[in-house]
């Protein structure tokens, strides 16, 4: 089984995209982030054209995960337990549309992950990404103390650069005091990382999966490492890869694919 997860930055405008790049990769399991849409104008018709069954999590123009696949769709579930929801200046919290999970295959469960970005140290939003990721981290763990043979994968925008080689410049990052790559956002990566493993680290040690628009970052290579997929210990993996190539030609997201082969 081919799975892949990308960040499209808003799937209706990159819907072409899409669906070249499923017929192109021969992925068999599709997660998506910033769908930035609701499911009324999501672009179903493009997946159903190319055998893909789907599931969409989307309130609005903003945030949206979904799973396309075309080897079974069972047992959807929208939010992970105890996700905690936002609310920006004191108004009341909301739940945002940051993970959907699915069961794909025989037995494996993806979740799509939209991590929320902290935007700045002292933001609100930090706090709001920092109790997201220790829920989640909490949940998954539960999840395999309870039966440690489960197959899972977590996979999407991290929004966090756990090494200084997944960006660019570090000391540009530390000397503007930027968020993705603090002390607090990197251990609760490394917190994952004490029950999941890394499969597509383990073949491309330093490859970056963002791009910011901006300075001609891509050009430069000015990127960053922060979409990943991360797989339980009951799961067996093969080939990884980064399709960079997506991000270029007209109209490209800022993020590109990763790539997975799971083994059955």
């Amino acid at each position: 089984m081919k799975l892949a997860t990308w960040n499209v930055n808003s799937l209706r405008a990159r819907a072409d995209r899409v669906e070249d790049f499923l017929e192109r990769s021969d992925t068999d399991v599709l997660a998506i982030q910033e769908t930035k849409c609701k499911d009324e104008n999501f672009p179903w018709e493009v997946f159903e054209r190319l055998g893909y069954a789907v599931a969409h999590f989307g309130f609005n123009q903003w945030n949206g995960v979904a799973i396309a696949s075309r080897v079974g769709l069972t047992d959807v579930q929208r939010t992970f337990p105890g996700q905690p929801a936002f609310g920006k200046g004191g108004h009341d919290p909301v739940q945002e549309a940051r993970a959907i999970s699915a069961v794909v295959g025989e037995d494996l469960r993806v979740w799509s992950l939209y991590v929320p970005n902290g935007r700045a140290l002292n933001d609100e939003h930090m706090a709001y990404k920092l109790n997201w990721l220790d829920a989640l981290r909490e949940h998954i763990g539960a999840e395999l103390d309870e039966n440690p043979q489960q197959k899972l994968a977590l996979v999407g925008d991290w929004n966090i650069a756990p090494y200084d080689q997944d960006v660019w410049d570090i000391e540009f990052f530390y000397e503007n005091e930027m968020t993705h790559v603090s002390a607090p956002e990197r251990e609760r990566f490394h917190a994952f990382e004490e029950i999941l493993h890394d499969p597509v680290r383990d073949q491309h040690e330093q490859a970056f999966t963002y791009w910011d628009y901006q300075k001609l970052r891509f050009p430069k290579n000015e990127g960053m490492r922060i979409d990943f997929a991360l797989v339980s210990p009951a799961v067996s993996t093969g080939e990884t890869m980064i399709d960079r190539d997506e991000r270029k030609g007209k109209g490209p997201s800022d993020h590109v694919p990763v790539i997975v082969e799971v083994c059955s």
